[in-house]
């Protein structure tokens, strides 16, 4: 059942979120938890209500398939903030408002609807046909019952049909797809000319006085987040290959032997082949009798050797061979009898052999053409056996000591020398770990993990939320071994917390003389565009193309030519009523002028339009939907109560 679901797991996901969510609103969130001590209400949605802990499951249920989804590589914090908690709670809501409708409406799904809805999921299909087999085995795996996964989808199906018919009866009207078609496509041919800022820095000078100045002003934007120092072990290949004893001759030459058809190309030939069938059963007088006549075969072929196709076709027992001139193809020496071998291989190119007693009767062999035997001898290889020997020793190597790691650091929780010690690797430090991210090494100083030969390693998301947890900051204990890849495994340990902090002045004078010199720069620029362009503007004779424009462009919204969303937005802006018109535009690399040459439409027949009608109608569908849907919460009298205010903001969430 495990290797199942280890090997079907997106097929697990989805079953297992189809099975879930619909469990909060048909069956009732509240009803099971109301009874419990402590319990309060959240929202009132008509005669019901969402709880806390109606809140609290969701969010531990959201958690967990997000977790299973990312196969542990998930940060929880991700979602422990207003705007996520809010997310779920809209989506709670949403969910009992449509429940609340198709009770209240009577919404039932036929027996008939249901199986071909099941019969319909891709995942339960083989060969694009639904499989009862599957079908339970995916149950089975789940530890689900027929009747729980068959009621849950007819609840999915009732809610689908409260909204379902408003996104399929959706449509946009002609008119509206041709208008955006057109739209799309119009071609606007443009020059460009920029004024970079970097064009700019080289005149810019910041002062002592500035840079006290801004950050007297900004220092709260400076401010660094709550961060760890920590020591590591690391396990990797690199560790494990580290000081392994060198195999020997005799190893490598074992190796060489077992492997040989790695380095060695055996020895063929090509051949064809005149057969006289023997039946199993035949007498001796049977036996003789074929032996005579393939004598006076091989006697044919060898006094006229290029008549040996022909005979072969005209007289050779071997069915699936004669029609071809007898051709059996590149034969390998040692995947033969030896008795065959011996003969066939002591031939030249053109030989013919005497009749050999073989498999099926007796045979005439011709050899077409001999490839010997051709590779690397053990002394050519020598190198590459002893890289591969030691690959493999290597990784038998890594094997033991990731067992012995694991305990280890178990048998040893407060420190992680006795572990390095033992196994022969480095405690090595890093600073400037942050719950989301490796802080800049400018703003760390020396020993940042940022600029670790590690810091793929230590950046990686079970790491930093190992390092965070309350067991790591304020024990100091070893945390578990981490798997970041199969050939890569790390312990941590915090070794200081810093707690989130504005730095003095000295420390990000570098940092703040950089940031302004890039604003002034960035101003400079926009004022010798505005300038310019006032310029371009008031000019009399504005056919002229100033020599500074770069060639014309003809763009589209569909292809900009890779233009720059705020510079092709300018470019679409513009006024088409005279020719040429300037526009300027301000960006994070400095200023850019548009010199809008012609307008002209484009051709509706492209390509990239072909799903414009679709993509239009699937966009008008959900936002029906929604619209329908935010009428149903009103009907419902939808009221956020106090206690969601405190939920939203996690002052009550029970993780």
């Amino acid at each position: 059942m495990f290797d199942f679901i280890r090997t079907h797991q997106r097929l697990m996901q989805l079953v297992l979120l189809i099975l879930i969510l619909p469990s909060f609103v048909l069956i009732g969130v509240s009803g099971y938890t109301n009874y419990v001590s402590g319990d309060h209400d959240l929202v009132k949605v008509g005669k019901t209500s969402i709880t806390q802990q109606d809140f609290d499951l969701a969010r531990r249920n959201q958690l967990e398939q997000l977790q299973q989804n990312s196969q542990g590589g998930f940060d929880p914090a991700m979602l422990d903030n207003p705007a996520a908690r809010k997310a779920l709670l809209e989506s709670l809501i949403d969910r009992r408002v449509l429940a609340e409708t198709a009770s209240k409406e009577r919404f039932n799904i036929s027996d008939t609807a249901l199986r071909q809805a099941i019969a319909a999921m891709p995942q339960l299909q083989v060969d694009g046909q639904f499989s009862p087999e599957r079908y339970s085995q995916v149950l089975a795996s789940a530890g689900l019952s027929t009747r729980d996964f068959e009621q849950s989808q007819r609840a999915e199906l009732a809610l689908d049909r409260v909204l379902g018919p408003v996104a399929l009866t959706a449509s946009v009207p002609g008119s509206v797809v041709d208008r955006i078609e057109h739209v799309l496509t119009e071609e606007r041919t443009i020059r460009l000319l920029a004024y970079p800022a970097s064009e700019y820095e080289k005149d810019i000078v910041i002062t002592d006085a500035d840079v006290k100045d801004w950050y007297e002003k900004n220092k709260q934007t400076l401010e660094l987040p709550e961060q760890v120092s920590a020591q590591y072990v690391l396990l990797n290949e690199a560790a494990a290959m580290e000081n392994l004893p060198a195999p020997t001759q005799e190893d490598l030459q074992t190796y060489y032997e077992q492997n040989k058809a790695r380095y060695v190309q055996p020895a063929r030939i090509n051949l064809s082949h005149i057969q006289v069938n023997v039946p199993a059963s035949a007498t001796d007088e049977q036996r003789a009798a074929a032996k005579e006549k393939a004598n006076k075969i091989a006697g044919k072929v060898k006094a006229n050797s290029t008549a040996f196709a022909d005979i072969a076709r005209e007289q050779s027992e071997d069915a699936g061979t004669a029609k071809d001139g007898g051709k059996l193809g590149w034969i390998t020496k040692g995947s033969w009898p030896d008795a065959l071998e011996l003969v066939v291989f002591g031939l030249g190119t053109g030989d013919i052999s005497d009749v050999v007693d073989g498999p099926g009767g007796y045979h005439i062999f011709q050899v077409n053409e001999v490839q010997p035997e051709k590779g690397e001898s053990f002394e050519q290889a020598k190198s590459k056996v002893e890289a591969e020997v030691r690959r493999q020793l290597g990784a038998e190597r890594f094997a033991d000591m990731a067992t012995r790691l694991t305990s280890l650091v178990y048998d040893n929780p407060s420190s992680l020398q006795p572990a390095a010690d033992e196994l022969g690797l480095k405690v090595k430090s890093a600073a400037g770990i942050a719950r989301d991210r490796l802080l800049p090494s400018d703003e760390v100083g020396a020993g940042a993990a940022s600029a670790s030969e590690d810091a793929a390693v230590l950046d990686d998301m079970r790491v930093r939320r190992a390092l965070f947890t309350p067991q790591a900051m304020n024990d100091k204990q070893n945390s578990g071994v981490i798997e970041i890849s199969p050939d890569t495994m790390v312990v941590v340990r915090v070794e200081a917390v810093k707690p989130a902090h504005v730095p003095e002045v000295e420390k990000v004078t570098d940092h703040i003389q950089e940031r302004l010199k890039a604003e002034r720069a960035l101003a400079a620029a926009e004022k010798a565009g505005n300038d310019a362009l006032a310029s371009f503007q008031k000019a009399e004779d504005k056919a002229d193309v100033p020599e500074k424009f770069g060639t014309p462009l003809t763009v589209t919204r569909i292809n900009p030519q890779g233009i720059a969303k705020p510079v092709l937005d300018a470019a679409f802006a513009a006024s088409a009523k005279a020719f040429p018109e300037y526009v300027g535009v301000k960006g994070a690399q400095g200023f850019v002028i548009v010199r809008l040459e012609d307008v002209k439409a484009g051709k509706t027949d492209d390509p990239m339009l072909a799903a414009l009608p679709i993509e239009l109608g699937q966009a008008w569908g959900r936002a029906e939907e929604q619209a329908v849907l935010k009428a149903l919460r009103v009907q419902a009298n939808v009221t956020l109560l106090p206690e969601a205010d405190k939920a939203l903001a996690g002052e009550t969430a029970q993780d």
